[in-house]
């Protein structure tokens, strides 16, 4: 008979593996950005001209204001998270022990600046991504020996 996963480490699996998600189409955008930079400088003049869309406005000029090193520093960072959320995911998914050192790790390691960032200005999305990383490491923490039999 196959053992079933405790509903937390399933909620911990799909959490990090959205976060993984987001963060895969994120660097995506962001090299993409970086490769096709003079395009998108060219496509805003002329859309700028036209003032279609506000929030393609808004991305457009978040975009060509940011540096082409940051976009590719930013690109590569994001894509190197996205790899290591990955990882936990399965990771935790197949209950090895490893996973959860590197999610402890890794979330241990995000809570100062989510509270610094929190301190500067309170979003309901920081706020929820700090809850959720909170919940995360408390959740491991309290069932570390559960989950660290499989690695």
């Amino acid at each position: 008979m196959k053992k079933q996963r405790a509903p937390g480490l399933i909620a911990i699996v799909l959490y990090k593996s959205v976060v993984a998600s987001l963060l895969t189409v994120t660097s995506i955008a962001l090299l993409f950005a970086l490769k096709n930079h003079q395009v998108l400088e060219e496509f805003a003049e002329s859309y700028l001209l036209e003032s279609q869309v506000k929030i393609v406005e808004f991305l457009l000029d978040k975009v060509l204001s940011v540096q082409p090193k940051t976009l590719l520093f930013s690109g590569l960072a994001s894509g190197l998270y996205a790899i290591l959320s990955a990882l936990e995911a399965v990771g935790l998914w197949y209950k090895k022990a490893w996973a959860t050192i590197l999610v402890l790790l890794l979330v241990g390691i995000s809570i100062p600046p989510e509270i610094y960032e929190l301190v500067r200005g309170v979003t309901v999305l920081k706020l929820v991504v700090f809850i959720a990383n909170i919940a995360v490491l408390w959740y491991l923490l309290h069932h570390l020996p559960k989950h660290g039999k499989g690695g």
